[in-house]
């Protein structure tokens, strides 16, 4: 349930999938220095390293541990296999960060996190945080601030540079979920409008979209659907992209009017949201919007 997601905090035990491998190794070491409790991983390989306990599959390392979430730090061909695992295995939050996980793979594992009940976020995600309490996967910490705005994020780089200049003035972060730029993946910008609704944490919602895809359109219906009265704020990227020019994300291509930026952009004014197009001016509103942060009004921007 996507509820679990907001359950988790500094108590929370969280195992690492592959965790012998380079990138699991490092990452684990870096979420458990943030605050994240890491109470062990899983690797085919057998054996602990340093003061962490490797076990041979999830069923065991749950076992163990009462691990609840998992970051999995595999292969993309082996993102399917993993993941499902972990949710056999009873994690309740799933965070997958590889990209270029097979669509029809994609497909499987949504369609059995959902049959289970389970929260999965990815693929080709940085991860999510509670800024101040814990992160699941590799956000910068010079980007995590703990603040009153939930970010929300298809693009990594993109969201790394709002959150360092939200920190800049100030400013910071309720939770940040990144949900990936996939065409096929777990949780969507739609799926989080409701529980943000209630996250009394959290003032309004940063969301960070660009050009291609249907997810801010779904986003901006949920806003009207569930009666969004928080501000919301968009950054809309993809201003200068070029017509039959291949972008970087799986999940940012066009159909005919559907997936452009004018799209977008009036179906998410068209809701309420505020929408800008350039990373200045949204931070700046986003001041202007906090009375406690250090914003000043002399350096404001129009709308981009």
């Amino acid at each position: 349930m996507i509820s679990d997601l907001f359950a988790i905090d500094r108590d929370t035990p969280v195992i690492i999938q592959g965790v012998t491998g380079r990138m699991g190794r490092r990452h684990a070491a870096l979420m458990r220095a943030y605050g994240t409790r890491i109470v062990g991983g899983t690797s085919a390989r057998a054996g602990g390293i340093e003061d962490m306990p490797v076990f041979g599959d999830c069923r065991a390392a749950v076992a163990a541990t009462g691990a609840q979430a998992s970051v999995v730090m595999v292969p993309p061909e082996d993102v399917l296999a993993a993941a499902v695992e972990a949710i056999a295995a009873g994690i309740r939050v799933v965070v997958t960060i590889a990209e270029g996980v097979p669509v029809h793979d994609a497909l499987k594992l949504k369609a059995i996190a959902a049959a289970a009940g389970a929260v999965w976020i990815g693929p080709s995600t940085p991860g999510m945080a509670l800024p101040g309490v814990v992160k699941l996967g590799f956000l910068p910490d010079i980007a995590l601030r703990p603040g009153d705005w939930a970010l929300l994020t298809k693009s990594g780089t993109l969201s790394y540079e709002v959150g360092y200049r939200l920190a800049a003035r100030g400013l910071g972060q309720s939770i940040w979920i990144g949900v990936g730029g996939d065409v096929v993946k777990g949780v969507r910008f739609a799926d989080l409008v409701e529980p943000l609704a209630q996250h009394a944490s959290s003032r309004g919602i940063l969301l960070v979209g660009e050009v291609g895809g249907t997810e801010e359109e779904e986003f901006a219906d949920a806003l009207i659907r569930h009666r969004f009265q928080k501000p919301v704020l968009t950054l809309l990227a993809g201003r200068e992209s070029k017509q039959g020019v291949a972008m970087g994300h799986a999940g940012a291509l066009t159909f005919g009017e559907t997936g452009t930026l004018r799209s977008k952009r009036e179906r998410l004014e068209a809701a309420g949201a505020e929408v800008f197009f350039s990373l200045d001016a949204l931070v700046a509103r986003a001041a202007a919007l906090s009375p406690s942060s250090n914003h000043d009004q002399s350096k404001e921007h129009a709308h981009g």
